[in-house]
């Protein structure tokens, strides 16, 4: 014993113990668990926490989840004991059917760390299926000199249960002639057949009823029966014969439907009808029976369905042959389906990451998928690859399970989306393959500072600009994006010329738009130099820094400055002496002057204005040089004065003048002797100008004179006609003439009218208007208008003053004819003649003159303003409210005075814009005084 205890007291101890850790670790291998079909939902299977080395509470806190494809959850974890439980009641014959092993695999993901371990379950049988017969009861046929130790096949019975509890063995009831025997097949099966022990004789027993007993080898024992009817025929002593005792075939599973798959033939050495061979199925299951199709004449089997390798990859089925003797033979067939490329690979997403941050570290895990291929061999290996044109790989997992990593740093602005495809492809022929996308979204961070797209910028203003006027505009772009990616703007301060830069100019932080922020001149500011400041809003912020030149354009503002000549300071006037004796181009002075401004705003341009005697003295355009033109002349005044305009070339130009006095002398004592001697010219073409003034201001004299003559005229001839209407108004002269009132009981006053005299002399438009006035419901006469001259009634002359003589009654005009129904009277139905004179009736006179007084005293104490309405002549209060001028006769046309063919007129007419009832020869003339 001391040998043994000294070798493993050294290194072989701590080998073991490193090696037992090693296989107890959580993770390595497959966890192995073992449960017994038929449990009730919630029973325990394992303590799955303690094998994946975690505690209970940990299993949600870690996402702990089971993951399984494409079938039945059978488990479920229970969160409070850490255990794996069963999800329901689990047959192991529907799961795995007679398979001698029934094992469940699935897997356990540990969210967090995304790691997956295999679980393996085993399903343990128990004795819950009874043996089956297809029949309850079967009929066979023996003839009845068939020899001892004939076979009968049986038909046999099935289990659903596997091992020690599925069949076992087969009783036969006890009888004189039969006995069983059980034979083994190689598939496991156990057949059971009738073997004739004694001779049988039809003519004593026809019929043999035996109970066929089917038994297993649970606790307890289960067992079924089927009862057996031989029937024993007349003699016919050979049997069908088959070629071969198994026939088997293989055919793809992807064979149409109605194919046929192979021909059995079994012999009969009889004659007749005891020769005659027929096929059919024995003891096949519904499978076999919805598959295929046996022709019972010919022993031909064909699909009736598709195949499907995936489902059951081989079919065993047996066929019998039974001639007209009842004599059988039988032939197992087995028919094996060959897989092909039929089935996709699938790609199943277990866990994915949306979106991952540009800065990850390479490796970084963006999902976990796992990849299955249904077919079997070279059609269900798979590979799985992605583009290589992407910054991410796949690495291989347990049990089909890939890792998505990223290989490098991802960059946002860059790509800032990834759409990755996953493709599995088998290597079946031809390949199948499946794609899956993965969106991958790039979040941001800030890692780019705002870009402007020029190095430096420049700009100009003019001068002279409005305060808070936009300048200049600058943008800058940060590749990034949300608060990332939003820039303001900001000017670097610093003191110019004594003033902070933020008095000159401003910058909007959100648009960059530059402001001016006070008018520039030009002379005294020309250029500044900026620093914009780009700064997004990131954490912590980004900035960028241009120039920008701003430069003040000049503008013509500055008129030109005359240098020379300048004005005396003494109050004197400066005089240029010329000699007489000068010749042309002789130099008297020249005008020398600046501008304030630059560029062609400065440029100066000379010119003379004014002359006192034109064409002797001219001006150079650009030197300003002041030259005689033409040699001097004893005509020529002593004293020359001239105006030199001096302007630039600015939009618009400027301009500034200068007075220059020259003296024709050739010395000083001259000037002063040639001034003495001066005299007025007796020359008549220098008084030419004087003359034309006189004889302009004596016609405009006359003109005026002959003017004031016809107006007094006029007036004469006014005042005498006024004087002749007066003496004719015998029956009004009651009346005040400093009013009239009309038939509508309107109160219509004179209106006094001005004489508008225009006369200029230097005119042709002279004009000379008498405007006649707008008199309401006033007389007119007929001679004042074919004269276009209104009519005057003063209100100061006396009625009963009546002037000598007697004028002559004109006859009316025939224009004022009245029909039968527009004639004075009571209903307009007195007869007289068509010559529209006064009416005679007596009645129809009095009814007149009483309408025409009451009128005039409403008018006088001020009641037939509104009195009755329109239309009522201020009657109704007097004869009643349905008493309206449609009740009286229309008068107003035919009140005239006699010896003139005027009428009164009412103010209705007037303002309606019609022409006064005096005449239709004077409508249009009358109609433009009235407008002017």
């Amino acid at each position: 014993m001391a040998g043994p205890l000294r070798l493993w007291s050294c290194g072989d101890l701590l080998l073991f113990f490193m090696l037992l850790e090693t296989l107890c670790e959580p993770g390595n291998g497959q966890i192995h668990y073992t449960v017994r079909e038929e449990l009730d939902k919630g029973s325990f299977v394992g303590n799955i926490s303690k094998d994946l080395g975690l505690e209970p509470r940990e299993l949600a806190e870690r996402g702990v989840r089971i993951v399984s494809r494409g079938r039945t959850q059978l488990f479920s974890l229970h969160w409070r004991s850490g255990s794996l439980v069963t999800a329901g009641r689990i047959d192991r014959e529907e799961l795995c059917a007679q398979s001698a092993r029934c094992v469940v695999n699935f897997n356990i993901l540990v969210e967090n760390k995304m790691k997956i371990y295999g679980v393996e379950v085993e399903i343990i049988d128990i004795n819950d299926n009874f043996p089956r017969f297809r029949d309850e009861e079967l009929k066979v046929k023996i003839n009845e000199n068939a020899a001892a130790g004939t076979r009968l096949v049986l038909p046999f019975a099935r289990d659903a249960d596997v091992g020690v509890n599925s069949l076992q063995s087969y009783q036969l009831s006890p009888n004189l002639h039969f006995s069983l025997d059980v034979k083994s097949g190689s598939d496991g099966q156990k057949y059971p057949e009738l073997v004739l022990e004694r001779p049988l004789d039809r003519e004593k027993e026809a019929i043999h009823d035996l109970l066929l007993t089917a038994l297993d080898g649970g606790e307890p024992i289960l067992s079924s029966t089927t009862r057996i009817r031989v029937t024993v025929l007349d003699a016919n002593d050979n049997a069908p014969l088959f070629t071969q005792s198994e026939y088997r075939v293989s055919v793809p599973e992807n064979i149409p439907v109605g194919t046929r798959l192979l021909t059995l033939t079994a012999t009969d050495a009889d004659e007749g009808i005891n020769g005659k061979v027929t096929y059919f199925f024995r003891n096949e299951e519904d499978i076999i029976s919805k598959t295929f199709q046996l022709d019972s004449n010919l022993g031909e089997i064909s699909t009736v369905q598709s195949l499907d390798y995936e489902e059951s990859r081989f079919y065993l089925m047996e066929v019998v042959a039974q001639d007209g003797g009842a004599l059988l033979a039988s032939a197992h067939v087995l028919v094996t389906v060959q897989d092909v490329n039929d089935n996709a690979p699938e790609v199943i997403l277990t866990s994915l990451s949306s979106s991952v941050s540009e800065d990850c570290l390479p490796g970084t895990i963006i999902a976990l998928f796992s990849v299955h291929d249904s077919d079997s061999g070279e059609n269900g290996e798979i590979s799985c690859s992605i583009p290589k044109n992407l910054p991410f790989k796949l690495e291989k997992s347990v049990d089909n399970y890939y890792h998505l990593l990223t290989t490098r740093t991802l960059d946002r602005e860059e790509i800032s989306d990834y759409n990755i495809t996953v493709t599995v492809v088998d290597s079946g022929t031809p390949p199948l393959a499946t794609e899956n996308q993965i969106f991958l979204k790039v979040t941001d961070i800030n890692d780019n500072p705002p870009a402007f797209p020029h190095a430096s910028y420049t700009t100009s203003i003019p001068e002279n600009n409005p305060r808070g006027v936009s300048v200049f505009s600058v943008t800058a772009h940060d590749p990034d994006c949300g608060a990332n990616a939003q820039v303001t703007y900001s000017l670097a301060e610093y003191t110019f010329e004594g003033a902070p830069l933020s008095s000159y100019v401003s910058i909007n932080s959100d648009t960059g738009v530059l402001y001016a922020l006070q008018s520039f001149d030009y002379e005294q500011l020309r250029d500044l130099k900026l620093l914009v400041t780009a700064r997004d809003s990131g954490n912590p912020p980004l900035s960028t820094n241009v120039s920008l030149n701003l430069f003040v354009l000049d503008q013509n503002d500055n008129i030109p400055e005359i240098l020379h000549p300048a004005l005396p300071t003494d109050g004197s006037t400066g005089v240029e002496l010329t000699p007489r004796s000068a010749e042309p181009g002789y130099l008297v002075t020249k005008v020398v002057a600046v501008d304030r401004d630059s560029g062609q705003n400065a440029w100066l341009s000379y010119r003379l204005l004014k002359a006192s005697e034109p064409g002797l003295f001219s001006v150079g355009l650009h030197t300003g040089e002041v030259r005689t033109a033409r040699a001097l002349l004893d005509k020529d005044t002593l004293k020359q004065s001239l105006v030199v305009a001096v302007q630039d070339h600015g939009q618009p130009p400027l301009s500034a003048t200068v007075t220059i006095t020259v003296a024709v002398a050739d010395s000083i004592p001259d000037v002063l002797a040639d001034l003495g001697s001066i005299r007025t010219p007796i020359n008549p073409d220098d008084s030419d100008l004087t003359l034309y003034l006189v004889v302009a201001v004596a016609a405009v004299s006359c003109v005026f004179l002959a003017f004031v003559i016809v107006l007094l005229a006029l007036k004469l001839r006014r005042w005498y006609m006024s004087h002749l209407l007066q003496t004719s108004r015998g029956r009004l002269a009651s009346m005040s003439t400093s009013h009239f009132v009309g038939v509508d009981g309107v109160q219509a006053f004179l209106q006094t009218y001005s004489h508008e005299v225009s006369l200029t002399a230097d005119s042709r438009k002279s004009h000379l208007i008498f405007p006649q006035p707008n008199y309401a419901d006033t007389l007119i006469s007929e001679e004042s208008c074919e004269k276009s001259e209104p009519v005057l009634i003063s209100d100061k002359i006396n009625a009963n003053k009546e002037e000598p003589g007697v004028v002559q009654q004109a006859p009316p005009n025939t224009d004022w004819r009245f029909s039968q129904a527009q004639r004075p009277g009571t209903s307009g139905s007195q007869n007289g003649d068509e010559t529209g004179t006064w009416p005679n009736n007596q009645f129809d006179t009095e009814m007149l003159q009483a309408m025409i007084l009451a009128s005039a005293s409403e008018a006088a104490d001020g009641s037939s303003t509104l009195g009755g309405g329109a239309g009522t002549m201020g009657l109704s209060a007097r004869y009643g409210p349905q008493f309206t001028l449609q009740h009286v006769p229309d008068y107003r046309q035919n009140v005239y005075i006699p010896g003139s063919n005027a009428t009164l007129t009412n103010a209705a007419g007037k303002r309606d814009g019609k022409a006064p009832a005096g005449g239709n020869g004077n409508k249009k003339k009358s109609g433009k005084k009235e407008k002017k």
